[in-house]
């Protein structure tokens, strides 16, 4: 996971030699280990920030953890690999479950191996998506495979264009896609259904409107990026009850009905842009790692996006 990192502007790349190396770094956390295997210490972690998170990706030792965490916005703890071991205060923890954290909380841990894990560190002036019901209170869930491998697989993105294009950070909107592609996969993480919401229930009219009022203002701005926040801002309600709303009319959830948005604008763009790229309609759409973007256009349309823009350019040269 790390041999493939190289540190830059945008990633920042620390491997600890021995314990006393990595001593410094851990006090400054409020942290204290115990190691378990002194002889094997290959300790490392990677850290990239974005406008409203941090993501730090450890590779951690077996040890015994006391941390404080004083995390006011929230903080999610996701498994990085499959064979993730480790306790907190007595229960068992493996790659099935994610943690979630949102305000100060005394964690006590025991890691019987190496393991691989993100923390994802949320400023408090991020939006709130309905995530953290329970302030001050450490709590594990069972992600669901297919969600929590999507949210691994972006954070190992993230970290590989921090590591390869460090530019790409050095523009707020482009951080601020990738972030919002984040956030929207820890939607799907959280798994905001809206059967568990504990509000008064949407009447299938009224979130059929707030549908109507997505599509619309997609409508309208055919060319801007696709923020969640700026969505249920023009809606009026909640992140929450928007995903609900689109959930229970579109039967997807709102990750990947913007998603197809995206698709569908990218699409437009192509069809009516003579002299743009493939990669630049995709970005100007949030999709920046353009393989993914391809095989997901392909499977949507059953072209490739090169053939769209070939098939536009013809017409545009027909009609002058």
């Amino acid at each position: 996971m790390f041999d493939s990192l190289a540190p830059s502007s945008a990633l920042q790349l620390i491997r600890f030699a021995d314990v006393d190396a990595f001593r410094p770094a851990e006090s400054l956390e409020d942290a204290r280990s115990i190691p378990l295997d002194v002889t094997n210490f290959a300790a490392a972690r990677a850290v990239v920030n974005l406008p409203a998170c941090r993501i730090i990706v450890a590779r951690s030792f077996a040890r015994i953890l006391d941390t404080a965490y004083r995390v006011p916005g929230g903080m999610v703890i996701l498994p990085m690999t499959d064979d993730l071991r480790a306790s907190s205060s007595g229960m068992f923890l493996d790659s099935r479950f994610f943690a979630a954290l949102r305000g100060n909380h005394d964690c006590h841990f025991v890691e019987p191996q190496t393991n691989h894990h993100a923390l994802i560190i949320f400023s408090p002036a991020l939006r709130d998506r309905g995530w953290f019901d329970r302030a001050d209170a450490l709590w594990a869930r069972v992600a669901d495979r297919a969600a929590h491998l999507h949210a691994r697989q972006l954070v190992l993105d993230i970290l590989r264009t921090a590591s390869v294009n460090p530019h790409m950070f050095e523009t707020r909107e482009v951080a601020a896609h990738l972030q919002e592609g984040l956030l929207l996969a820890f939607d799907d993480l959280f798994h905001n259904d809206p059967l568990l919401d504990h509000g008064a229930p949407l009447a299938g009219a009224r979130s059929a409107r707030l549908v109507q009022q997505i599509d619309d203002y997609i409508a309208a701005y055919p060319t801007a990026p696709i923020y969640t926040a700026n969505l249920a801002d023009e809606c009026g309600v909640s992140i929450r009850t928007l995903s609900s709303a689109v959930t229970k009319v579109r039967g997807m959830s709102l990750h990947q009905y913007i998603r197809l948005k995206r698709l569908w604008a990218t699409r437009s763009q192509l069809l009516r842009s003579g002299g743009a790229s493939v990669a630049t309609c995709a970005r100007a759409q949030g999709f920046h790692h353009l393989g993914e973007f391809a095989a997901a256009y392909r499977t949507t349309f059953h072209e490739a996006p090169s053939d769209t823009l070939a098939r536009g350019r013809q017409t545009i040269l027909r009609a002058g």
